[in-house]
């Protein structure tokens, strides 16, 4: 196996799980609602524990974690702060924003386990497929909220 390669796997996702922290955190600045407050913070509360679990593994291979996020995560929040402020931090906005993301997220899962299978041992493949169940099912939840707003539109 190439400890490298490994590394840099899991170092992907650690930064598209804080690319989730930090939309998340930028989603509940955004949002005056309550019940969305309290969801935002409960996904947030996932990548933190996605992330702390991929960390460990990092180590494991004396290496480095990822600290930052990536360039279009970046680009994303900058996004979502401009079109809470344009439509006055609308329901239907805020989700829009986080289902993109939390689509990003889980198509980087994706690619992890589709094109990246030789780099992870089986314990890292079982965890990566965990995680990867984790945010698949948040970016549903939002996806239900989504439908719901849209049928009541």
């Amino acid at each position: 196996m190439n400890t490298e390669k490994t590394i840099g796997v899991l170092n992907t996702l650690i930064e598209i799980n804080n690319d989730r922290i930090e939309g998340y955190e930028t989603a509940i600045k955004e949002t005056t609602e309550t019940d969305l407050k309290i969801l935002f913070s409960q996904f947030q509360q996932t990548s933190l524990r996605c992330n702390s679990e991929l960390i460990q593994e990092v180590h494991k291979l004396s290496g480095t974690p990822a600290e930052g996020t990536t360039t279009t995560g970046k680009i994303h929040r900058i996004w979502m702060d401009f079109k809470a402020l344009m439509t006055g931090k609308d329901r239907v906005a805020i989700l829009n924003s986080c289902a993109y993301g939390d689509e990003m997220a889980v198509d980087t899962y994706k690619e992890a386990l589709e094109y990246n299978m030789e780099y992870l041992n089986p314990e890292q493949e079982t965890l990566v497929y965990a995680q990867h169940a984790l945010l698949k099912s948040n970016y549903e939840e939002v996806k239900i909220l989504q439908d719901l707003l849209v049928e009541v539109r």
